[in-house]
């Protein structure tokens, strides 16, 4: 017979619980955003405009789809260990991820009127971490839940993946809505989107260095394999950000610039990796701040 430990000790008000209640208060449904002045607004603009957002959208679909199926060995993981909370918030967090997903493939339909064959705007660095890198590591799980393959796991998804180059993404929209509303135009439906789909993933890194830490706490040996995994995953990730630059040798529209966003990818993963090195010997009281 199983021990239900809410039965046992009832619901522990713990970080990843309280997670889960913020979930719920910010609950949205894409399918109420309001997309007709963005579609005015895309098809406004000069073809190398319309391009450079299709290519962001594409690279934030793939990468949303690819989280969505990559989930749920950390959930199997957690719960196989009995985690109750945790498990309750990587249930709402799955939902959100499904939530992304819609969003970005109604963008395409609805405002850019295309579905599907954008996959030529993946690069050999996308690829390499949404192909191979994350689905790797979180497929291990179902082999091996160790600490080790649980911490590989959360670095690659939560850390690089949403951490870094999903934020860096977020700002390059809001780079983009600015540089539109100096023309007098506005695509209100996509921003209340991107703002919906950034708060739900600050929850998620959130949750991910939480996870982290109390593996760090528990585990002084790991961090060697931390480093390691990161100085892995760091120049994929820059190399996501140069190959959008890269598209447009003649300078990327609308006033986006490569230098900013690599130094803001770089900063977001400094910020991180400040919270991981507390974390050594803080555990999870290094988030008391986030």
């Amino acid at each position: 017979m199983r021990n239900f430990l809410s039965v046992e000790r009832g619901l522990e008000d713990s970080y990843p619980l309280r997670l889960y209640h913020k979930a719920k208060r910010f609950f949205w449904d894409p399918a109420a955003l309001d997309l007709g002045q963005d579609q005015e607004t895309f098809q406004s603009l000069p073809p190398e405009g319309q391009d450079l957002i299709l290519r962001l959208v594409s690279l934030f679909l793939g990468g949303e789809e690819a989280v969505t199926l990559d989930l749920l060995p950390l959930l199997w993981a957690v719960a196989r260990e009995g985690r109750l909370e945790e498990e309750m918030y990587l249930t709402i967090f799955l939902v959100e991820e499904a939530k992304h997903v819609e969003f970005f493939a109604r963008f395409l339909e609805r405002v850019a009127g295309r579905r599907g064959g954008l996959a030529h705007y993946h690069g050999p660095h996308y690829r390499r971490i949404f192909h191979e890198l994350l689905p790797q590591a979180m497929e291990r799980l179902w082999q091996d839940p160790s600490p080790e393959a649980q911490v590989a796991a959360a670095l690659t998804y939560n850390v690089v993946v949403e951490g870094v180059l999903a934020e860096t993404g977020y700002h390059g929209f809001f780079r983009m809505a600015e540089r539109l509303a100096q023309g007098g135009l506005a695509m209100p439906g996509t921003l209340e989107g991107v703002g919906h789909v950034k708060r739900d993933e600050s929850r998620h890194v959130a949750f991910g260095l939480y996870f982290l830490a109390r593996h760090l706490k528990a585990h002084p040996g790991l961090w060697a394999a931390v480093e390691e995994r990161l100085g892995l995953l760091l120049p994929e990730a820059l190399g996501v950000v140069g190959e959008i630059f890269a598209a447009y040798p003649g300078g990327a529209p609308l006033g986006l610039s490569a230098e900013e966003f690599f130094a803001y990818a770089q900063g977001q993963f400094q910020s991180r990796l400040r919270v991981l090195e507390r974390s050594r010997t803080l555990g999870t009281e290094a988030l008391e701040d986030l």
